[in-house]
């Protein structure tokens, strides 16, 4: 989880095609231009069509060694980084799909519009300060061609003001041919001490302990009013609810989310009823949202942020602690955060961000999710400080992660860098992008930020 910052105005109060063959007829006099008209048309045909989707494989190239349960200081291993320069020309335009027939979608076109360097940058999503975007963020923002960002840093300035920077980071968008693909803008809008954006327009969000406490349906028509706010603001996501559950002996020893009071109870069916209410808010008012952090961070005591290799030795594939993400999924979260600790019991080598197994034989195959896969940060987060940054985006997307944050944006250049170079000489890892690129555009589309003319 990203460290929240403490919101002044909600105290802590205790404790984030086939081979021709066979004979050739005999030609009939007549027919010669006939055929060649034919198949003038017939070529011109298969080139206008487009298709779909490639598709993500398995693999994570690096492996971590479970450690403890516990805050732990260790010293990360060191790594040797991967290639950070292109071997892809960043004005090249990417092949469209082969052609299957049927119209190409709106997505498909705009992969088809982008040059291999933009369908990277689709997968990036960095920090942009809260109370106004530096010179430093705008540039990596655009020599990373990165399609989503997210507003970091409490501010009591209010809507009027955030969203000024919110339009100076539209301003940012990539041109596509044939399309128009907006840039995402996320926060985290939790409640509590977990509340990035305060000041005249905002409401002052109740900690998930106390919107626990409220009706499902109030805190769906709360969360719905919430994310208004956020609209309002120019911002398309909010990086909630925390599906997480604290059994009730940890609440006040769990870090990253019982101390903060960041759950919604300490039962998963309760997490399940409420963190799916404002989910539902959250939809209704035309923003995206992104359950997290899966398969859980409640049964741990140290924090990703700061610690390396946090574990969770409980949680199995089948826990009962996943219900609240089922119900997510049921509910048509358009995106699940997945956590950066390791789970002992489902991958002991890999921290979830970086496991097949975690994202795709779990949350793909076991929940069914088909959204898209979003990380926790992967750039300031001690938790993966064993990866070079490089290391952390090959990773991530081998494993089947879509959307990657940091909350570095020194971290975009050599994370996207290694990702080209990667991508001609690894078929796993290019399937991963196509993958990805499709997923975050579908999402986009939900709310407004795709279109095709």
């Amino acid at each position: 989880m990203r460290q929240p910052t403490p919101s002044p105005a909600a105290p802590r109060a205790r404790r984030a095609p086939g081979t021709r063959g066979g004979h050739r007829p005999p030609r009939r006099p007549g027919l010669r231009g006939t055929g060649l008209v034919l198949g003038l048309i017939a070529t011109a045909t298969t080139g206008l069509a487009a298709c779909g989707d490639g598709s993500g494989s398995s693999g994570s190239s690096s492996t971590t060694t479970a450690t403890t349960s516990s805050p732990a200081s260790a010293t990360p291993t060191t790594t040797t980084p991967a290639p950070t320069t292109t071997s892809a020309s960043p004005s090249k335009t990417a092949a469209p799909p082969p052609a299957t027939g049927k119209p190409a979608s709106c997505v498909d076109k705009a992969v088809a519009g982008m040059s291999r360097t933009q369908q990277v940058g689709q997968l990036f999503m960095t920090s942009v300060t809260s109370t106004g975007m530096t010179s430093a963020q705008s540039s990596a923002i655009t020599a990373g061609r990165v399609g989503s960002v997210f507003l970091m840093g409490h501010t009591n300035s209010g809507t009027a003001a955030v969203k000024r920077v919110t339009d100076q980071v539209r301003k940012l968008a990539p041109s596509v041919k044939g399309a128009k693909v907006g840039m995402l803008i996320s926060t985290d809008q939790e409640g509590g001490q977990v509340q990035v954006l305060n000041g005249p327009g905002f409401s002052s969000i109740p900690t998930a302990v106390d919107q626990g406490k409220l009706p499902a349906a109030t805190l769906q028509k709360d969360a719905e009013k919430w994310s208004k706010e956020l609209k309002s603001a120019g911002v398309t996501m909010n990086l909630a609810p925390v599906a997480d559950t604290v059994p009730p002996d940890l609440t006040n020893v769990n870090a990253p989310i019982g101390k903060l009071q960041r759950e919604y109870g300490t039962n998963p069916s309760a997490v399940a009823t409420h963190s799916t209410a404002f989910l539902r808010g959250t939809l209704d008012a035309g923003l995206l949202a992104s359950p997290k952090h899966f398969p859980g961070l409640g049964r741990v005591t140290g924090n990703t942020d700061f610690t390396l290799g946090v574990t969770d030795d409980v949680t199995t594939r089948n826990d009962a602690y996943l219900q609240p993400f089922r119900s997510a999924i049921s509910a048509g979260a358009p995106f699940v955060m997945v956590s950066s600790a390791i789970y002992s019991k489902i991958d002991p080598h890999n921290q979830a961000a970086f496991s097949s197994t975690v994202i795709r034989g779990m949350l793909r195959d076991s929940l069914g999710f088909k959204g898209a896969v979003i990380s926790d940060d992967l750039g300031q987060a001690t938790a993966v400080s064993d990866r070079t940054p490089a290391e952390r985006a090959v990773d991530f997307l081998k494993a089947g992660g879509n959307l990657l944050l940091t909350v570095k944006a020194s971290d975009i250049a050599p994370m996207t860098s290694a990702v080209l170079a990667q991508m001609p000489k690894d078929k796993a890892l290019s399937n991963a992008v196509s993958d990805s690129v499709r997923r975050v555009l579908a999402a986009k589309q939900k709310v407004g930020l795709l279109s095709c003319g």
